[in-house]
């Protein structure tokens, strides 16, 4: 594994790392968007990537700019001013700076399919990429949202709009982060390449949907509505799964979680069939 440092549209730099390099058999390239509180070498998703490079994939993964962690503390969130500071906008950006970085340094002129998997929130950011980029030949996403904005609590949009922030707690550093109304600002100001269904239903790539029907983050429900927005979708449920498929972080276990086995061997089937 190798780690690239990039650059986003507002200078800030993150962190990309790939498993793999391109040979004669490779059969891919993947690109993989973390969720919300995620960051890339969160509990299995380092295991994960490994997994798809031994399937003969290159595994991209990367840490949003704004996901709150740092260039040198990519695993704890040590700039909660980022990360109060993050909106969807600024990560369909970082995504389409990995994908021409992918295009630029990995493949240089070769030609490989590019496919794009998403959990939950990176979920929807990976179907609208894959909604405005040609290049992308196949989305899978696991865990995913199906709206922006669809859960938001009334009371918390309020206070948000209110008072310029909220905060929100998490599980498990016990830290307060802050998000600031620039969110629901960004998200008001940018319907249109933010609306995850219209996304859905013009996907002209085959669209993989794999969901737990015990999620407790994202109603199996959200799943079973996208794969009826359009007919070029593959729905995959794995019976009792929780949001992260059995996987916690920290992950110290030499296997991966039955549930994360199954997501993984259904979406590699998914890229390379």
């Amino acid at each position: 594994m190798k780690t690239k440092l990039l650059t986003s549209t507002e200078g800030k730099s993150f962190l990309a790392d790939v498993y793999g390099d391109v040979k004669s058999d490779t059969v891919g390239i993947v690109v993989f968007a973390h969720g919300f509180k995620g960051f890339k070498d969160w509990g299995t998703f380092p295991a994960i990537a490994q997994t798809f490079a031994d399937k003969g994939f290159v595994f991209v993964s990367f840490n949003f700019s704004h996901n709150g962690t740092t260039v040198t503390n990519p695993t704890e969130f040590d700039d909660l001013e980022a990360f109060g500071n993050n909106n969807f906008s600024k990560e369909l950006n970082d995504l389409g700076v990995v994908i021409d970085y992918v295009f630029e340094e990995i493949l240089a002129g070769k030609k490989l399919p590019l496919f794009l998997l998403g959990h939950s929130r990176g979920g929807g950011i990976a179907i609208l990429k894959a909604s405005e980029d040609e290049r992308i030949d196949k989305v899978a996403v696991w865990g995913s949202v199906n709206q922006f904005g669809r859960f938001w609590k009334n009371d918390e949009m309020e206070r948000m709009k209110r008072d310029g922030v909220i905060y929100i707690t998490n599980a498990r550093t016990n830290q307060l982060m802050p998000i600031y109304k620039q969110l629901y600002e960004d998200y008001q100001n940018n319907l249109t390449r933010l609306h995850i269904p219209d996304a859905v239903k013009n996907l002209k790539q085959p669209f993989l949907i794999v969901h737990g029907t015990a999620d407790e983050t994202v109603p199996f429900t959200a799943a079973e509505e996208m794969n009826t927005w359009n007919t070029n979708t593959t729905l995959i449920k794995i019976e009792n799964g929780n949001h992260t498929f059995g996987a916690k972080h920290p992950w110290s276990e030499n296997i991966l979680p039955a549930d994360t086995l199954i997501a993984l061997e259904n979406t590699a089937h998914f890229f390379i069939e």
